[in-house]
């Protein structure tokens, strides 16, 4: 540990407030954009405070950054079709790339010195990484340590089994001061069937979810027309060829489309889906990765889409009739969500059992979305107040951080 750690001046000038965030970021855009959210908002209601974004996705340099807030890119690693994980670059070993990416976390916030360390869905952090750190922070005793979980991580049976693997019970049990659910707990609880304590237990937040703020809108496409995201697009190809199928089967399904392709859809892929686009005359047209797909959501007349968190997120906050496509492997994440979801009202969603993925289902589903409710008819309150929320939590652990300092 630095001396700048252990000896900060008693009585010195008050700095301005520092909030690290963790996302790992083995693939896909998720874990990011919903660090990068809430740095804007902490940063947002607190003009003094900064923030750094400890994460190893490979198209962070992509997105534009709030001011006073900044990223640290790690080493990226990527996940083999057998479920393990190799160097994404550069020519090392999986342990040797986890060493250096622990050595740089731990360095970071040895220099940074966060007032508030935020560690998005992994308690121990990709292959343990995070863990070094955790126990520095702790020694040192001025960082509050939060886990930050989305609404929904797993089927409780699988979650419990993984979590158990990687000691995240025990490290969750030991290190954090608060955890924050990015949900609410009359929707689902992704904590459930694991043994946390009573006291762990007593000091989670139910945030609500993250709004998405318009921000900066471009201009629209021309009107109308249904967005198509298959978010980071990794695991897209189902959603897009399915909603490709529809309008190549039915000449007469309306309005046209605009599909946007994640960044991580393969080229291959991607251009077999062009030859498809270009064949459709106008009627499906596509656009690349969008780090400020806001625009496209804010002039779209219905959304088809994947469940992810992010992407739900945004549906609701921009209030859009939406039929969500969720992936069933390798997680139950985004069918738990989007089928609870469909019960309360907030969208319809294409289940494969039920409705069978076909271009037949995606054509009634599209020809029905002008009929849906809107989200907001079926929104209760609280349901999109999670950056409030934190951000008021914030507020509160350095208002308790300044008074230990000052005794």
């Amino acid at each position: 540990m630095t001396k700048d750690m252990k000896d900060r001046p008693v009585g010195a000038e008050p700095r301005a407030p520092r909030v690290m965030l963790y996302s790992h970021d083995t693939f896909g855009l998720g874990h990011l954009r919903r660090s990068r959210a809430l740095a804007s908002a902490i940063t947002q209601a607190d003009p003094s405070a900064s923030a750094l974004i400890l994460t190893g996705s490979p198209v962070a340099g992509r997105f534009t950054f709030p001011r006073r807030v900044d990223h640290v890119r790690l080493p990226g690693v990527t996940k083999r079709s057998d479920g393990s994980y190799a160097s994404q670059t550069i020519g090392m070993g999986i342990d040797e790339v986890t060493d250096l990416r622990s050595g740089i976390i731990r360095t970071t916030a040895q220099q940074y010195d966060p007032d508030i360390l935020i560690v998005d869905k992994e308690p121990t952090g990709f292959r343990g990484e995070l863990l070094p750190t955790l126990e520095m922070l702790q020694d040192c005793g001025r960082s509050k340590l939060i886990l930050g979980l989305r609404d929904v991580l797993d089927e409780p049976e699988v979650l419990a089994t993984e979590w158990a693997r990687k000691g995240a019970v025990e490290a969750t049990e030991k290190f954090y001061d608060e955890i924050w659910v990015y949900g609410m707990k009359s929707i689902y609880d992704p904590t459930a069937g694991l043994p946390l304590s009573i006291e762990t237990q007593a000091h989670m937040h139910w945030t609500g979810y993250l709004r998405r703020d318009l921000g900066p809108i471009g201009i629209s496409p021309e009107v109308p027309y249904i967005l198509i995201t298959p978010g980071g697009g990794g695991d897209g190809k189902a959603m897009v060829n399915l909603v490709l199928s529809a309008y190549e089967q039915d000449p007469n399904l309306s309005p046209r489309a605009v599909l946007v392709y994640g960044p991580f859809l393969s080229g291959e892929l991607r251009a077999d889906f062009e030859e498809r686009v270009e064949a459709l005359n106008g009627r499906v047209t596509a656009v690349g990765f969008e780090s400020q797909i806001e625009t496209l959501f804010a002039g779209a007349q219905g959304v088809v889409c994947m469940g992810g968190y992010n992407t739900f997120c945004e549906v609701l906050s921009f209030d859009k009739r939406a039929v969500i496509v969720p992936r069933t492997v390798p997680r139950l994440e985004q069918w738990l969500r989007a089928s609870r979801a469909e019960k309360l009202g907030l969208v319809r969603m294409l289940d494969e059992n039920r409705d069978g993925l076909t271009p037949e289902a995606m054509i009634r589903a599209i020809r029905n979305l002008s009929n849906q409710p809107l989200p907001s008819q079926a929104m209760t309150d609280g349901l999109l107040d999670g950056l409030d929320y934190v951000t008021e939590r914030v507020d509160t652990l350095l208002q308790t951080n300044a008074e230990q300092a000052a005794q």
